[in-house]
């Protein structure tokens, strides 16, 4: 696994950077193809807290988690659980070869129930701008909204992020 140690508004020491690569190779041991795949990490310091981002990538899939935490490698250690229980639950819908034999029995006891889509929905997608996107999302009670951007023609999806701010996706 190659990795990618990065800190913004704080410095990524030696100490850091060798739990950071210790604790990622818990998550590593699920994974077959190790010469692939890409680690980025991303340590910040938002007010008391540190957050820890990581994103695990190959050419076939992402794998994505963060924490905060007052405590920088408490914030660590949730991250890594967190990618774990994503790698364990996942494992069949990621486009992964194979995830070693060792982990199977425990990692199937996850499937016993089978996830379903339960209501489809078919849209109307009117041309609006982002205002007014965030207005129908809000009034609809959503956490995010499909739209065709009067600007653009393409289609958007607005979202409210977990710091309440708002993100948007656009569809190429």
């Amino acid at each position: 696994m190659k990795y990618n140690i990065r800190g913004n508004k704080i410095e990524v020491t030696e100490a850091i950077n060798d739990y950071i690569r210790s604790k990622l190779s818990k998550v590593e041991k699920y994974l077959d193809d190790n010469a692939e795949i890409e680690a980025k990490v991303l340590i910040s310091a938002k007010g008391k807290d540190q957050k820890v981002e990581v994103t695990i990538w190959s050419g076939k899939y992402n794998i994505r988690a963060e924490e905060a935490n007052a405590d920088l490698y408490s914030a660590i250690d949730l991250v890594i659980d967190k990618l774990e229980r994503q790698i364990k639950k996942y494992k069949g819908k990621l486009s992964v070869k194979k995830i070693k034999e060792d982990f199977l029995p425990e990692i199937d006891e996850l499937f016993e129930e089978e996830q379903t889509i339960v209501r489809r929905k078919e849209i109307f997608l009117k041309p609006i701008d982002e205002e007014e996107a965030i207005t129908e999302m809000e009034l609809l009670g959503h956490t995010f909204f499909i739209f065709k951007n009067v600007h653009t023609e393409k289609i958007n999806v607005v979202y409210k992020r977990k710091d309440g701010d708002y993100g948007i996706i656009e569809a190429n």
